[in-house]
């Protein structure tokens, strides 16, 4: 009775755990390493486009180094102007007083003369004692008179041209104004498009802040999930081993014989895992029964099953129940079964080694899944084969 409390206990609660504990852990941590890779993903893509608005701005600080350093050469150039204006300016006013004195000293002689009434141009020529003193006051008058006329029309050609001069000055110093306003609109627009490009990587980086905490979450959440299956597992493991002991505990009652030299091998390499235990249990599916003659392993379908000793294969066929199954001849009264195989690899009368390979796991005949149904046949009856052999 103890024995068959223990079979339920595994049949129902570690198979309930293994089947959906373990299964939904599993796609959940699925679910969420799917999660993760995109949000992994996600945050590579941020980190490029914040990269590449990065080297904008770089190139955005570049032109507005250049367009200053445009702005700085311009104001050099315009002071440069300015100062030559200045100049000038002051070279007008200097030709400027110089022609109004020229002026100021031909009115005081045009005065002078005038106010003298008289002596009057004829008298200064009739009064002169000689031809020559005549001639000589003539050439006087003339030259004062040219003197006074190519002064002012020297000063007036000065005046022209530094007024010339100086309007080119202003108009190239107008240019300069200009292309340096042009220059300060530049580096404005370059300064709201660097602000705006800031703001757009501040923007990914608030966003690659966001995604990274989301993917410490789905880390922590993964591990959880590993964690609960690694539980879960040795929970699983913990029961088996207790059933095991059990069974083997039990199984003692049914040992008739003694094997001898006859040595088993654990019949499915790649598990370990056994779902059903020798002896009495709650019938699995309709048709199979209740009273055990054998232990199941759970594996995956196509898994290899290995002879568990040198023998002679004396069955290979299929059967409703057992699906298709070997049994091998050990010798004597020993033999072993092997059921609900998906491919049969030895046929009967084969002679085969230990560990060589007869069959693959299936599910055929009455199976609720993929496993082997391994079986121990002495004196004519079945025996616990965990009392002769062990994962």
């Amino acid at each position: 009775m103890v024995f068959k409390q223990a079979l339920i206990l595994i049949s129902v609660i570690t198979l309930a755990a293994s089947n959906q504990g373990i299964t939904d852990a599993q796609n959940k941590k699925k679910d969420l390493e799917k999660e993760k890779k995109k949000t992994e993903s996600m945050i590579s893509e941020l980190n490029q486009l914040k990269s590449d608005v990065n080297a904008y701005v770089v190139k955005l600080d570049e032109d507005i180094d250049q367009v200053e350093a445009e702005i700085v050469q311009l104001n050099d150039a315009i002071a440069q102007k300015e100062s030559e204006i200045d100049i000038k300016e002051q070279e007008l006013a200097d030709i400027r007083a110089k022609s109004d004195k020229q002026y100021e000293d031909m009115k005081l002689r045009i005065k002078y003369m005038y106010e003298r009434s008289d002596t009057t141009f004829l008298d200064l020529l009739t009064s002169s004692e000689s031809l020559t003193q005549m001639l000589n006051r003539t050439e006087y008058v003339n030259k004062i008179s040219n003197y006074d006329r190519q002064q002012l029309d020297a000063y007036e050609a000065t005046q022209a041209e530094l007024a010339e001069k100086k309007e080119e000055l202003e108009t190239a110093s107008a240019e300069l104004q200009a292309a340096k306003e042009e220059a300060e609109g530049k580096k404005s627009d370059l300064e709201h498009l660097q602000a705006d490009k800031k703001s757009e990587i501040q923007k990914y980086e608030s966003q690659i802040g966001v995604a990274e905490v989301q993917l410490q979450e789905y880390e922590k959440e993964i591990k959880k999930q590993e964690d609960t299956i690694k539980a879960i597992e040795a929970e699983i493991k913990r029961r088996e081993e207790e059933a095991r002991k059990a069974a083997e505990a039990a199984g003692k009652a049914y040992k008739t014989v003694d094997l001898g030299n006859i040595h088993f091998i654990w019949p499915c390499p790649s598990s370990s895992r056994v779902t059903s235990y020798f002896g009495d249990r709650e019938q699995p599916v309709a048709g199979a029964s209740t009273n055990h003659q054998g232990i199941d392993i759970g594996a995956s379908k196509g898994s290899s099953i290995v002879a568990a000793a040198d023998g002679e294969v004396t069955i290979a066929t299929y059967s409703p129940s057992a699906g298709n199954y070997v049994m091998i001849s050990h010798g004597g009264t020993v033999s072993t079964v092997y059921m609900h195989c998906s491919e049969l690899l030895v046929s009967q009368g084969q002679k085969v080694k230990q560990g060589q390979t007869i069959a693959k796991v299936g599910s055929t005949g009455y199976s609720t899944g993929p496993h082997l149904h391994f079986g121990v046949r002495a004196d004519g009856h079945y025996i616990n084969p965990l009392a002769y052999v062990s994962p």
